[in-house]
């Protein structure tokens, strides 16, 4: 397998039938998707800001661009940026909540349950729990040579957007586990009873 790299982005050979055997072009396909559906995404918020428009995501998606920015078009920092792209497993039980709001789903009903659930406990996995094991290989980084050989650019835009999203994750940790509570148990700590497809069981 040959491959040249371009501003980060490995340009396979156009001979080659192994390409997902180079590793350089699996983490810089893996980071170009979220790359280029973040910049759809934030547009969206913009044009339906009075629907879905919310100052954290616009935040957020600004803070991930500003990083990758470094890492597809640098071609630095490839294991870090894909230790965050972990954090997208949470995204389908996010998206599908919406889902189910939109198409009428009561909050007690079980598919939301069910989802609000794995939700919960996804995010807490991939956003939150692998926090300190993050800043842990962060930190064994510092006063390298490798580190100082990042510059100054690179070298805010890893720690900045890092700790940027990481406070937004707890907050909407936070957030997520009070409205899971809040559906699943009454005021009163009582469960409550769920419902199937909308309807009163």
């Amino acid at each position: 397998m040959q491959s040249r790299r371009s501003n980060g982005i490995p340009e396979l050979c156009p001979h080659s039938t192994q390409w997902w055997l180079d590793v350089s072009a699996c983490i810089s396909w893996c980071m170009m998707t979220p790359s280029m559906l973040i910049p759809c995404d934030l547009l969206l918020i913009i044009c339906y800001w009075k629907a879905i428009g919310d100052k954290y995501f616009v935040t957020h998606h600004v803070a991930a661009l500003y990083a990758y920015y470094y890492v597809l078009g640098e071609g630095m920092l490839p294991y870090f940026g894909n230790f965050r792209l972990l954090a997208e497993f949470s995204t389908p039980f996010v998206n599908q909540r919406w889902f189910f709001e939109v198409l009428g789903y009561p909050k007690h009903s079980l598919p939301n349950m069910v989802n609000g659930v794995l939700m919960t406990v996804v995010f807490f996995i991939v956003r939150i729990a692998v926090i300190p094991t993050y800043y842990g290989r962060v930190f064994s980084t510092f006063g390298t040579e490798a580190f100082h050989r990042l510059g100054i650019g690179a070298q805010c835009a890893w720690i900045i957007s890092s700790v940027s999203l990481d406070i937004m994750n707890v907050m909407w940790m936070m957030k997520i586990t009070k409205g899971c509570y809040k559906v699943l148990y009454h005021t009163d700590g009582i469960l409550t009873k769920t419902q199937k497809n909308g309807k009163a069981e």
